[in-house]
C-alpha cells in the first residue's frame, strides 16, 4: 500500500507532532510519502526524520497540482490524505483527477482556525469548507471533534477516531534548566516554581485566562514563575495584558521552542487554556516527563484524565476553578509528584504512537475496502431506513436504535442512511447518516446509490391514522424498486387497511418486494388477505426486544419518591375516547397507590402528546403521582422501567422495554397490536379501550398484582424466543445487501 500526505507546511505544535510522528510510524508498516508547500521546519524536519519527504512552493494552484500530481504518480498510489486547508484542497483536486480516494485528517476546529483574521477566514476558511464537504472520509483526533463534525451534518459513518499518540520507550536528551534558561533567555531563578504553557500565541488559546490565573497564584506564592512557550502575532497585545496585571516580571515569553521536549523538562505544572482543541499533544508531551497537569476541558481529554486521580480540568475561561487547582498543586510537592506520576501511566498505556499508528492503518483498510466495494456495484449505501422516525416517539427510536446497533454489531462497516423527520438529532443519536424523510428528490438521490431501502418497523401500511401515511410508504417503496434498490418490508404489523382503494394498491406494491418480515401472525393473516403471496415471508418479531438497556439512568431517577416507595408505571396515549381513558386510568392510579402501596409514575413514549394526556390523568388523582415529563434515550427510558414493580401499558414499546427488562405488566389494548404482544409473552390484559369490559379491570389488575412473580417468569421464558425470532430480520436484510442482484418476488407455486 502506498499513501501520499498532503499538507500545507507550515504547520506548527500539535499538527506538526501528529503528521510527521504518524508518516514516521507507518513507514515501518508501508509505503509513505509526505508533500507539503511551503518550505521551512516541517519540510526540514520531515527530511531529518527519513521521511520520503517533497515540497512544492506554491506558485498557484494549477501549477501545485500539476507538480503534485508527479509526486502521486511516481509510483501506484492508494489513497491521498490530507491534512489542512490548503492539503484538502489539493486532495480533492488530485483525487477528482485521478480517481485515488480521499481522507482528510481534521486537527481543528475549522471554523475556528482564522478566527483571528477576517480575509483569511474569508479566503482560506471558506475554502476549507467547501473542501471538507467534497470529502467522502474523515478523521477527527478526538471524539469531540468526531460529535463535532456529526452536528455540522457530516456522515457520522465516516468519521474515525484516531487520538494522537506519541513514543514513551524513546531515549530524550537531557535538558537542564540552567541550558534552557540560556537558550531562550529566561529570567527566573533556578529553584523558582515553574508553571508553563506550551501554545502559540492564538486567540483559541486563551492566554488571557492562564495569565489571569497567575496573577491570583502570584499573590500567595510569590515563588511561582510562568513560562510561555510558543510564537504568534499576540505577543506584543499579552505582554501589555502581563504589565497590567502586575505580573510582567514574573511571566516570560519563550517564543518559538524548538524541541518542545526541553519545554516539559523543565517546567514543574503544566497547562492548557484552549477554548478548543482536538487532541492537544502538548498534555500528552508534558505527560511523558510526568508533570502534574491543569486544562480546560477541551477535545478528547476526557478520556484522557479522571478528575483529581491524575490531573484536574476545568471549564474553559473559568479563571476561579483554573487558579483553584494550581494553588493546590502549589501548596503540595507530594501531590504533584503524585497526579504527574498517574497521568504518565495512562498515557503511556493508552496513548503511545504504536496504538495510533495501529489504528491508522486499520483505517486505511477499512477505506480502500468500502471503495472497492462501491467500485464493483456502483453503490454506496448498503441500507436506507424508512419508519416513523425523528418524531420524539420512544417506541419507534427503539426500533431504529436496536436496528442499526444490530446491523453494525453483525456488519461493523455496514453504511446506514435514515430518512427521519428530524435528520440532525437521528445522525447525533444514533450515529448514521440521514435526510429529511420528505426530501424526496434527495432521498431519490440516495436510493439511486443503495443496495437495500427497508421500510420498517411499527405500523406503517395501514390507513387508520389517515391515507396519507400509506400513500407515502408505498410511495417511497415504489420509487425504491425504480431507482434500483432490493427492498423489504421490515418487522411490520399490517393493518388496519379499510378503504378499498388502499387494500388494492399495497397488495400491488407489496407483491413486489424482495422480502416481507412480520411482528406477529395476524399481520400475516392480513397480509393474505390483501393477496400478498411473494415467497419470502416471514414473522419475526419486533427489533425493540433487542435493544439493549443502559446501567443506570440517574437523569430519570433523581428526586423519584425519595422515600423508597416502590413504583408502578403507567403508560398511556391519547385515543378516540381520552376523556373516559383519562378517567378510568385516573381511577386505577389511584386504586393501586391505596391498595398496593406504591407510587404511581407515568412514563410517556411520545411527546409532547402523551405528557399532555398523563397531566390530564394526574389532575384527576386524589393521591401523589410522578410524571417523566423528558424525553429521554428509550435505552435509558428501558432501563427506568427496570426499577418499577409492575407496568401498566397503553403504548406497545412501553411493554416491550418492561419485557426486556423482566418487569411483569398488564396492558390496555386500543389496537389488536397490543393484545397480540401480550399473548406472545403470556400477561394478561386489563380492558379494551372503549368497550364495555373496561368496568373489570380491578380484579383483573388484583390478579396481575398478586401474580407479578409468576408472570415475571413468564416473561423471562418468553423474551429469548422473541429476540431469536427478531434477529432473523438483520440476517434476512444483510442476505439481501450482498445479493449481486434483485431477487424477483416470485409468487409461490401454491
Amino acid at each position: 500500500m502506498r499513501v501520499v500526505h498532503l499538507i500545507g507546511g507550515g504547520d506548527e505544535g500539535g499538527a506538526k507532532s501528529h503528521v510527521l510522528s504518524l508518516v514516521q510510524a507507518l513507514r515501518q508498516f508501508i509505503d509513505v510519502s509526505l508533500v507539503s508547500f511551503r518550505k521551512g521546519p516541517f519540510h526540514d524536519d520531515a527530511i531529518t526524520m527519513g521521511i520520503d519527504a517533497y515540497v512544492i512552493p506554491t506558485r498557484g494552484l494549477p501549477s501545485d497540482v500539476r507538480r503534485a500530481l508527479v509526486v502521486v504518480q511516481k509510483s501506484p498510489c492508494n489513497l491521498l490524505h490530507a491534512h489542512g486547508a490548503k492539503g484538502n484542497l489539493v486532495g480533492v483536486i488530485l483525487s477528482r483527477m485521478t480517481g485515488i480516494p480521499l481522507v482528510t485528517t481534521v486537527h481543528s476546529d475549522y471554523r475556528l482556525d482564522y478566527m483571528h483574521s477576517l480575509p483569511k477566514r474569508l479566503t482560506y476558511g471558506l475554502v476549507n469548507t467547501v473542501a471538507l464537504r467534497k470529502i467522502h472520509h474523515h478523521i477527527s483526533v478526538s471524539e469531540n471533534f468526531r460529535e463535532m463534525l456529526t452536528e455540522r451534518g457530516f456522515d457520522p459513518q465516516h468519521i474515525h477516531a484516531v487520538y494522537n499518540g506519541i513514543p514513551f520507550d524513546n531515549d530524550i536528551p537531557v535538558c537542564t534548566r540552567a541550558e534552557f534558561f540560556q537558550k531562550y533567555h529566561v529570567p527566573f531563578p533556578e529553584d523558582s516554581l515553574i508553571i508553563g504553557i506550551m501554545a502559540r500565541l492564538h486567540p483559541v488559546k486563551d492566554h488571557e485566562t492562564f495569565l489571569r490565573a497567575c496573577a491570583s497564584v502570584s499573590a500567595e506564592y510569590p515563588q511561582a514563575r510562568f513560562l510561555i512557550g510558543g510564537p504568534g502575532d499576540l505577543l506584543s497585545h499579552l505582554e501589555r495584558f502581563a504589565e497590567n496585571l502586575g505580573i510582567r516580571n514574573k511571566v516570560h515569553f519563550a517564543g518559538m521552542v524548538t524541541n518542545p521536549y526541553d519545554f516539559f523538562q523543565i517546567i514543574d505544572i503544566n497547562v492548557l487554556t484552549s477554548i478548543s482543541e482536538s487532541f492537544p499533544y502538548v498534555i500528552l508531551e508534558g505527560a511523558r516527563f510526568a508533570k502534574p497537569t491543569v486544562s480546560s476541558r477541551v477535545g478528547g481529554l476526557r478520556s484522557l484524565f479522571v478528575q483529581g486521580e491524575n490531573g484536574f480540568l476545568f471549564e474553559p475561561k473559568d479563571v476561579k476553578a483554573l487558579s483553584g487547582y494550581l494553588k493546590e498543586l502549589c501548596a503540595s510537592e507530594s501531590l504533584r509528584k503524585r497526579l504527574g506520576q498517574q497521568l504518565y501511566e495512562t498515557a503511556r498505556d493508552r496513548f503511545s504512537l504504536q496504538s495510533m499508528c495501529q489504528t491508522q492503518l486499520s483505517i486505511y483498510d477499512k477505506i480502500l475496502a468500502s471503495e472497492k466495494r462501491d467500485k464493483q456495484d456502483g453503490k454506496k449505501v448498503d441500507i436506507v431506513l424508512l419508519g416513523y422516525y425523528g418524531y420524539k416517539n420512544s417506541g419507534d427510536e427503539a426500533i431504529l436504535k436496536a436496528l442499526t446497533d444490530r446491523l453494525r454489531a453483525v456488519r461493523p462497516n455496514v453504511r446506514i442512511v435514515v430518512l427521519s423527520r428530524n435528520p440532525s438529532e437521528t445522525r447525533k443519536g444514533m450515529k448514521v447518516a440521514a435526510i429529511h424523510r420528505f426530501n424526496v428528490l434527495k432521498a431519490y438521490r440516495v436510493l439511486k446509490k443503495a443496495r437495500l431501502f427497508i421500510a420498517g418497523g411499527g405500523s406503517l401500511i395501514q390507513d387508520n391514522t389517515s391515507t396519507r401515511s400509506i400513500f407515502y410508504y408505498l410511495a417511497m417503496l415504489s420509487m425504491a424498486m425504480k431507482c434500483g434498490s432490493r427492498t423489504m418490508l421490515l418487522a411490520n404489523g399490517i393493518g388496519p387497511i379499510t378503504k378499498p382503494a388502499n387494500r388494492t394498491w399495497a397488495g400491488r406494491v407489496l407483491n413486489k418486494l424482495d422480502a416481507i418480515t412480520l411482528r406477529d401472525p395476524d399481520s400475516l393473516i392480513e397480509l393474505h388477505a390483501l393477496g400478498v403471496h411473494i415467497k419470502n415471508i416471514e414473522v419475526t418479531a419486533d427489533p425493540a426486544v433487542l435493544l439493549h438497556t443502559v446501567d443506570n439512568e440517574p437523569a430519570l431517577s433523581r428526586g423519584l419518591c425519595d422515600n423508597g416507595q416502590d413504583l408502578i408505571g403507567f403508560s398511556i396515549r391519547k385515543w378516540s375516547n381520552t376523556d373516559a381513558t383519562v378517567r378510568i386510568v385516573a381511577e386505577m392510579a389511584d386504586y393501586c397507590a391505596v391498595s398496593y402501596g406504591v407510587c404511581p409514575v407515568f412514563l410517556p413514549m411520545q411527546h409532547p402528546d402523551d405528557v399532555v394526556v398523563s397531566k390530564r390523568v394526574i389532575a384527576q388523582m386524589h393521591n401523589k403521582a410522578l410524571l417523566i415529563d423528558q424525553a429521554s434515550r428509550p435505552e435509558v427510558m428501558m432501563a427506568f422501567i427496570g426499577k418499577l414493580q409492575f407496568l401498566v401499558g397503553m403504548r406497545l414499546h412501553s411493554l416491550i422495554y418492561a419485557a426486556n427488562v423482566g418487569v411483569p405488566m398488564a396492558g390496555l389494548v386500543y389496537e389488536p397490536k397490543v393484545s397480540s404482544f401480550l399473548d406472545e409473552v403470556l400477561q394478561p390484559v386489563l380492558c379494551h379501550i372503549g368497550t364495555e369490559d373496561m368496568t373489570l379491570w380491578k380484579e383483573r389488575l388484583d390478579s396481575a398484582w398478586e401474580n407479578r412473580a409468576a408472570l415475571k417468569d413468564c416473561l423471562n421464558e418468553k423474551i429469548n424466543g422473541l429476540r431469536t425470532a427478531a434477529e432473523k430480520n438483520i440476517t434476512i436484510a444483510l442476505t439481501l445487501v450482498d445479493m449481486p442482484k434483485a431477487i424477483s418476488a416470485r409468487k409461490n407455486p401454491d
